[in-house]
C-alpha cells in the first residue's frame, strides 16, 4: 500500500511513543530510516538495530538548539546521501494553567515544538530544492485545534506549526515539495500506560469511537503522506483522533 522503498527518511524524536511506531512503520515498507533522540542512547541504538532492512541509524539532537539541529542534519545527510522525506515528531510539554505558568516554561515548550520544527525544515529544504523533490510531515495535536485547560503553551505551539505548515507549503510546491500535518488525538503509549484506569476510561468516552488510539494509527497517515499515494496533497492536516474533534 505504501511504497516507500528507497526512500531516506529522516524522523526527529524516534525513539519512543509515536515516533517509535513512525520509524517502524517507515522502515517496514522500505524506507531507510535515520532518527534522532535526546538522551537515551542505548534505547535509539537498540531500535535501530531491530528494524527490518539495513542501513538505518540513529543520533543525538536538541531540535531547540540551532546548532545542534545544523550539526546533527548535516552528519544525518552527509551518510544518506540524500533526503526524501523529514517527519518533524520530537516535542515536549509543560503543562500548568496560565496563572502559574512560568514564562520560562512557555518559552521552553514553543523553542522546542515551533522553533524546533522551523530550524529542522529549514535545514532539510535547502537539498529537498536542489533536487526539486520531497516530503515533509509535521505532527501537530487534536489540542492545537481545540485548545485544553493547563496546555495553553503546548495548544500554541501545535496550532503555530499548522500555520507554519501551510505557509511553507506555498512556498515551495512549485519545487514539487510537499508539507502536510498529522494531527493525533489521545495516543496509547508509555505516558498513557502510566495514568489510571478510570482516567483512561473517562478519555475513552469522550472518543466516538470509543477508545485510544495506537502509534499505528499516526504511522500509517504518515507513510501516506510521505508516499507518492499523495503526490496531489499539500498545506493540509489528516486528524487522527477517533471523532474527538469533528
Amino acid at each position: 500500500m505504501f511504497d516507500l522503498r528507497d526512500k531516506n527518511i529522516i524522523v526527529t524524536g524516534g525513539s519512543r511513543g509515536i515516533g517509535k511506531g513512525i520509524v517502524e512503520f517507515l522502515a517496514s515498507h522500505g524506507a531507510n530510516i535515520g532518527f534522532s533522540y535526546s538522551s537515551s542512547e542505548a534505547a535509539a541504538q537498540q531500535i535501530a538495530e531491530e528494524l527490518p532492512g539495513e542501513g538505518h541509524f540513529c543520533f543525538q539532537m536538541n531540535i531547540a538548539d540551532a546548532d545542534s539541529v545544523k550539526s546533527a542534519l548535516a552528519g544525518a545527510l552527509e551518510k544518506m546521501g540524500s533526503v526524501d522525506g523529514l517527519v518533524n515528531n520530537a516535542g515536549i510539554t509543560k503543562d500548568q494553567i496560565l496563572l502559574r505558568l512560568k514564562p520560562e516554561d512557555f518559552d521552553q515548550v514553543i523553542q522546542t515544538n515551533l522553533r524546533g520544527t522551523f530550524l529542522c525544515v529549514k535545514t532539510l529544504l535547502k537539498p529537498m530544492i536542489k533536487q526539486k523533490n520531497g516530503a515533509i510531515v509535521n505532527i501537530t495535536s487534536v489540542i492545537g485545534q481545540t485548545g485544553n485547560s493547563g496546555q495553553a503553551n503546548y495548544a500554541a505551539s501545535k496550532a503555530g506549526i499548522e500555520a507554519f505548515t501551510k505557509s511553507i507549503a506555498q512556498e515551495v510546491a512549485s519545487r514539487n515539495i510537499r508539507l502536510n500535518c498529522v494531527a493525533p488525538g489521545f495516543i496509547q503509549t508509555e505516558m498513557t500506560d502510566a495514568m489510571e484506569d478510570k482516567a483512561k476510561q473517562t478519555i475513552s468516552e469522550k472518543i466516538p469511537l470509543g477508545r485510544l488510539g495506537q502509534a499505528r494509527d499516526i504511522a500509517q497517515s504518515v507513510a501516506f503522506l510521505l508516499s507518492e499515494n499523495a503526490s496531489y496533497i499539500t498545506g493540509q492536516t489528516i486528524s487522527v483522533n477517533g471523532g474527538l474533534n469533528m
